[in-house]
């Protein structure tokens, strides 16, 4: 469980409209502002793409695990699915329907098959941290605080911090930070905090917002390899 929610803990990203004026750097942050932005946007949200680098630290030898590639989303009513195309270091595709996550590993020709199950909520809840999600859905996960504003790559973001409601959750993450654009609903950086003292960093550049996605994208293509369930 734990591996495929730090899979779905990676994606946080992506550009939406512009709904309000921005908060000037410097004001207070207002985390219900930032909210009631957010459910504004993810109205509009059907779909976006963005280069990722994940990198995740190992504190105990200090050493960093660092991955890149595109990630995709789209929503149709109510499901939103994804796709995450890992280049480096090592080839690897992750989809997500709404009903199972899909891991392919070309290397060892292994397809890994996750029922989301009961955990699909948890599931989406780290999906849609920036990819469309509403404050609302943000708001009944999390207890959310602002602690201020920042500018990142010249974007004033509000940079929130989450304390997850749910225990499963905490028992593998005892908060996440994002920096958010409380304008466009735009997580510009994510970072997901372990009680061992680990941490992953997701950032995300080359964003596009509501381009059409070919519908092969989110498609896991059979390629004969060995498909364990679990």
């Amino acid at each position: 469980m734990k591996r495929i929610v730090l899979i779905c803990a990676a994606v946080t990203s992506c550009v939406l409209p512009m709904v309000q004026a921005p908060v000037a750097e410097g004001q207070s942050c207002d985390a219900s502002k930032v909210l009631a932005q957010m459910d504004v946007a993810s109205a509009k949200f059907q779909s976006t793409q963005a280069d990722f680098i994940w990198d995740v630290l190992q504190s105990v030898v200090n050493e960093h695990d660092v991955q890149s590639g595109t990630i995709y989303f789209e929503r149709h009513g109510g499901t939103t699915s994804m796709a995450a195309y890992i280049k480096q270091p090592a080839e690897k595709t992750v989809f997500y329907n709404g009903d199972t996550l899909i891991l392919l590993q070309p290397d060892i020709k292994q397809e890994t098959i996750f029922t989301a199950g009961s955990n699909r909520g948890q599931y989406e809840s780290f999906l849609t941290l920036g990819f469309g999600g509403s404050g609302k859905d943000l708001e009944s996960n999390w207890t959310v605080s602002c602690q201020g504003m920042e500018s990142i790559d010249g974007t004033q973001t509000a940079k929130l911090d989450l304390k997850p409601k749910q225990q499963s959750v905490a028992n593998m993450f005892s908060h996440v930070t994002i920096w958010i654009d409380p304008t466009r609903s735009l997580g510009l950086k994510q970072i997901f905090y372990e009680p061992s003292g680990d941490n992953r960093t997701a950032t995300y550049t080359g964003i596009k917002y509501n381009a059409k996605i070919p519908a092969d994208i989110f498609k896991p293509k059979d390629k004969g390899f060995n498909v364990i369930r679990k």
